[in-house]
């Protein structure tokens, strides 16, 4: 844990490294977090758990990395980077879905059951966080944390540094917010 605790520090400073031994050491749980992201409901996505932590390493790398304090940082962000990989998915299905370039044919109403709601479920959910986000930035960085991240009340409370009670404020604020705008 010390170990761990080291790398993060040097992460700090700018060794690159240190994130590629974080990765490695915590890769385990980010299995275990792409596992709870993909068995929510419906199978989201044609990813698989490695495909989801592979491509979240992938982001990584492209990006300047920031803000990784410690573990619960790092998990946060590893949540928002893997929401990001499964809403574009969805995005990228749906918009094959419904032809690309293609030349658009209407469907018999027997077929429309066919179609997959999940990924439009899952666009839903995003846009609601995003107009969250342009309301009260907390509120979708909770949400966000809660509903992709798998965070329970106390991890969220810690990782935010607020009280668990105004969690569970914010929780049930953002839940009517979205469902509103959702509607």
């Amino acid at each position: 844990m010390t170990e761990l605790t080291d790398w993060f520090s040097a992460l700090e400073a700018g060794d690159r490294d240190a994130f590629n031994r974080i990765f490695a050491t915590l890769y385990p749980d980010l299995r275990h977090l792409a596992r709870a992201r993909l068995s929510q409901g419906a199978r989201l996505t044609l990813l698989d758990t490695s495909a989801l932590v592979h491509e979240c390493y992938l982001r990584f790398l492209k990006c300047e990395i920031v803000g990784l304090a410690n573990r619960r940082h790092f998990f946060a962000y590893c949540s928002r980077v893997m929401r990001s990989i499964i809403v574009d998915s969805a995005r990228a299905r749906r918009a094959l879905q419904r032809g690309g370039d293609l030349t658009k044919v209407t469907l018999d109403t027997a077929h429309r059951d066919e179609i997959p709601e999940a990924e439009d479920q899952v666009i839903e959910l995003a846009e609601a966080i995003d107009g969250l986000a342009k309301i009260d930035d907390r509120l979708a960085q909770t949400m966000e944390l809660r509903l992709f991240g798998g965070f329970n009340e106390a991890e969220i409370a810690e990782t935010l540094g607020v009280s668990d009670r105004t969690v569970r404020r914010d929780i049930e604020k953002a839940r009517l917010l979205m469902a509103a705008s959702i509607r």
